[in-house]
Order: structure tokens, then sequence, then C-alpha cells
């Protein structure tokens, strides 16, 4: 049995997500049902969708390039959340392009 290749990550997003009050659980179920767009983003390596506080989320996602990072900024996920988030958010996503110095796969 082989083990699939992962790539090699350089590039990363931190998006901080704050729910409206009484809209957490909303907040939670939108970003449960998001990993299916995720899954099929073939150029998002990871993505994982984060619970920082009572009312504060996030999502870490990974890329091997800008391209990657990129396309995921402008795909089916981020208009999902931005469609929703007068609905379900206190304040707009802060989203931090950052770099990846080292990774394990």
């Amino acid at each position: 049995m082989t083990t699939p290749t992962i790539p090699a990550v350089t590039r990363s997003l931190l998006v901080r997500i704050e729910a409206r009050p009484g809209k957490e659980a909303e907040v939670e179920a939108f970003l449960r049902g998001a990993i299916g767009l995720a899954v099929e983003e073939r150029q998002t390596v990871h993505w994982f969708a984060l619970r920082l506080g009572p009312s504060t989320f996030g999502v870490f996602d990974t890329f091997a390039d800008e391209d990657g990072r990129q396309a995921h900024l402008e795909g089916p996920i981020a208009a999902a959340l931005m469609a929703r988030a007068p609905e379900l958010l206190a304040t707009a996503p802060v989203i931090e392009r950052v770099g990846i110095i080292a990774a394990k796969p």
C-alpha cells in the first residue's frame, strides 16, 4: 500500500470569524457543512474549521502556491460565507495571508 503524496504547502489563510450573539450554532453548522466544498477544491491542500471561543470561530487552510490561495478566496466557501455574513457575523471576517515556514506532511 502506498501513501498518498501531499503537496508541499507554502501558503495559508487564517480567518477569524465572530458570530452575532445567538448565531453561534448557525455559524458552527455553516462551517461543518462547508467541508464538502473544501474537499472539492483541488488546490486546497488542508482545510480546518476551528472553534476558538464561545462566539469566535476560525478557518485555517493551506495551499501549495498563491494561485491556490487566491482560488480559495474566490471560491464557493468564501462566497457562501459572505452571502450570509450580515445575518450570522458580528463583524467582517479577519483574513490573514500567512506564509508557512515548516510543515509535517
